[in-house]
């Protein structure tokens, strides 16, 4: 019994033992985990901060990547070399949108795009527009076909004589485009440009069939060219035009009469005011008929040169044209002078201006109104005298609306026993609009217009519209 009690009482005192030894075990471990733990959260806040660091870091060399390539866009010539602002629907391109008012007093443009897409060393960019055209027409002796230039927009030649008047409707959007650019600066320093172009008339490429459902239409190439520091190689606006004297319009290009107008393959030089080119050469001739034929014969090139100042008075160019007129039996030379310019009335108007002439003017003038060249009585290739011109007066009447006013005439010195009856000898036309712009880059516009058109024989025609718009530009 006392043994019994004697190991009873020895069961505390083991417990105590026990619970001396492994308490201080215990305590140990949770020490050295808590220890651990707390290693491990300052290495994971290490880890943190050198993240943030760098992203920040990264940040600020994007920021001054980004500062200095606005820098080199800004203090870089515009993408047409030697070329003015554009100003008219018709004349939009080449990387660049018309001039507009600025925006209320408070109100910011918003630019076409905020940065630059960065591949590589090589920046890209795209804009366009899209534009809805809502015409009605009136003739006064005969009818413009549908789905010819005419009916799309104002096309000297269009205007139909000799028959009964008509009148019609058409809606279209043909005149939509859109461009995308590329530039870059080698290490070197020497600027490399690209630049592509399309709409989606093709000078005609409607027909009924297709109005009738779809109203699909191919895409047209306007522009296609590369730039290397002076040079310019590819198709854009021939040198011989003038693009800044161009006012806007509502309708395509409006003062078709009077302007030189032409796209083609060149070889373009730019230094200082002067540019010089080499371009596709192709000569338009009549054959005892107003229909134009081509001659793919010619073995020279049309050269250009022009000359251009500017100032805040607004701009003058002067430009020549020397070109090789050629058929499969004969060949002639055709020579043109064209004088433009723009300059400013005050604060809130514009005179723009344009007059050209010389014998071989043709396809240069008027979506190719006249021919080149003629035969004569004899046979023999002669050189068509031209001469052609346009005036207009622009107000701005606030920051959100304008309005412009112009003339444009062509007179060609032809004579019927040669080139026939019906063959043009003179186009003039009247427009005034007023566009409207709620906000930049949209614009809502109307167009009055009339135009008179005389050939060779004597008879005469009139055409009378009214040309409404909606236009967005990105």
């Amino acid at each position: 019994m006392v043994s019994n009690v004697a190991a009873f009482r020895r069961v505390p005192l083991a417990c105590a033992i026990l619970a001396a030894l492994f308490v201080p075990s215990v305590a140990s471990a949770q020490s050295s985990k808590e220890s651990e733990q707390d290693a491990r959260i300052q290495q994971l806040e290490a880890e943190l901060q050198s993240l943030k660091q760098a992203l920040l870091q990264q940040q600020d060399q994007i920021s001054q990547e980004r500062s200095q390539r606005e820098a080199e866009l800004a203090a870089r010539p515009p993408v047409q070399p030697g070329a003015a602002p554009l100003s008219g629907p018709g004349m939009q391109g080449s990387g660049a949108v018309a001039a507009r008012p600025a925006p209320p007093a408070g109100k910011p443009r918003a630019p076409i795009q905020d940065t630059a897409i960065v591949s590589g060393d090589s920046h890209f960019s795209y804009g366009g527009f899209i534009k809805l055209d809502m015409m009605s027409t009136r003739t006064s002796d005969g009818t413009i076909a549908d789905g010819t230039p005419g009916r799309m927009f104002y096309f000297p030649t269009a205007t139909p004589v000799g028959g009964k008047g008509d009148s019609y409707t058409d809606f279209h959007a043909q005149f939509s485009r859109i461009w995308f650019g590329v530039d870059r600066v080698t290490d070197a320093g020497d600027t490399v440009k690209g630049y592509v172009e399309f709409d989606f008339f093709g000078g005609g490429n409607s027909n009924v069939g297709n109005e009738k459902f779809s109203n699909g239409y191919p895409p047209t190439l306007r522009h296609a060219y590369v730039q290397w520091n002076r040079w310019t190689a590819g198709q854009t606006w021939t040198n011989f035009m003038d693009l800044g004297s161009v006012p806007e319009t509502v309708d395509f290009v409006g003062i078709v009469d009077g302007t030189v107008f032409a796209r083609q393959a060149q070889l373009r030089y730019t230094r200082g005011p002067w540019s010089f080119s080499l371009e596709n050469p192709q000569t338009w001739y009549q054959a005892g008929s107003p229909a134009h034929v081509s001659s793919g014969e010619n073995t020279l090139p049309d050269v250009t040169a022009r000359w251009q100042t500017k100032g805040d008075w607004g701009h003058f160019s002067v430009a020549g044209l020397a070109r090789e007129l050629r058929t499969g039996t004969d060949k002639t030379q055709g020579y043109a002078l064209s004088v433009a310019g723009s300059f400013k009335l005050g604060e809130r108007d514009l005179l723009q201006y344009t007059f050209s002439g010389g014998p071989g003017l043709g396809r240069y003038i008027g979506f190719g109104m006249a021919p080149d060249a003629y035969l004569d009585g004899n046979g023999d290739l002669e050189a068509q005298d031209l001469y052609a011109g346009f005036a207009a007066w622009r107000h701005n009447w606030n920051g959100s609306l304008r309005s412009t006013l112009a003339y444009s005439a062509a007179y060609i010195d032809n004579d019927p026993s040669t080139v026939g009856a019906l063959s043009t000898r003179r186009t003039q036309s009247w427009r005034a609009n007023l566009i409207y712009s709620p906000f930049p880059r949209l614009d809502l516009g109307a167009e009055v217009s009339w135009a008179k058109r005389e050939v060779a024989g004597g008879l005469e025609g009139e055409l009378a519209r009214l040309h409404t718009t909606v236009k967005y530009t990105f």
